[in-house]
């Protein structure tokens, strides 16, 4: 039987603190911290489309892996939750790696923005790169969307966050500075990000002396392993 092609419309783009993908936490509502903006782009940001949105307190986003690195997709994949080494198909999987590059998420509802010809939803929790294509909205319903005795194989539970989060005193003082032009509380959403282990999930758990760097919101991060905890060096604006 041949196949089927279909042809979709993004109807916003998400705007959020995650501008590579070298951080972002594997699933959503693992970094509540995490704020971000979908602005309804045309001819989509019309009021009636959102009407009653408000009435629900979270939202499935349907979206487009549009920076994924290698275009082909393949049967078997490695998730992070068993290390990198065991394979699995990809359909008992949600690598961005697939016959059709398409992702959801579950995040929370905050606030909806109407103003003139522009809408805007205020998001949180969000595991998304910045300037991710957005596909579709849906509401979440709790006794549908919940099931109490589902099985989840490799992924039973959220994973361990038990990482020790440092900041050298300079880290300190450059995150109090930001968070006076900011509602995002910076040491927080940092701290959270850094505890899910950002490192390729076949380092978890080893010493690393390595300086790492990752792009967050307008500066470079930079950190290290420091025995069992993880220190912020600094924040570096980027140019």
């Amino acid at each position: 039987m041949q196949s089927l092609q279909y042809t979709f419309n993004t109807i916003g783009i998400i705007h959020t603190c995650y501008k590579e993908k070298f951080g972002i936490p594997r699933q959503a509502g693992l970094v509540t911290e995490a704020k971000a903006t979908l602005e309804l782009i045309a001819p989509y940001q019309h009021e009636d489309i959102i009407r009653e949105l408000e009435n629900f307190s979270h939202i499935w986003l349907l979206f487009a892996f549009h920076k994924i690195d290698a275009p082909q997709w393949k049967p078997l994949v490695r998730p992070p939750r068993l290390g990198g080494n065991k394979r699995v198909g990809v359909f008992a999987s949600r690598s961005p790696y697939r016959p059709n590059p398409i992702g959801m998420s579950l995040v929370e509802l905050t606030a909806i923005h109407k103003k003139k010809k522009h809408i805007i939803l205020e998001l949180q929790g969000v595991d998304l790169l910045d300037k991710t294509p957005i596909l579709d909205i849906k509401p979440y319903i709790p006794y549908a969307d919940s099931v109490m005795d589902a099985r989840s194989a490799y992924a039973p539970s959220a994973p361990n966050s038990m990482i020790l989060i440092k900041f050298t005193k300079k880290a300190q003082q450059q995150c109090e500075q930001y968070q006076k032009n900011s509602d995002i509380n910076l040491k927080l959403l940092i701290t959270q990000i850094l505890q899910q282990d950002p490192r390729p999930s076949y380092k978890a758990g080893t010493k690393d002396q390595r300086i790492y760097a990752m792009k967050l919101a307008n500066f470079d991060l930079h950190w290290h392993y420091v025995d069992t905890a993880i220190e912020v060096i600094e924040l570096v604006a980027m140019s």
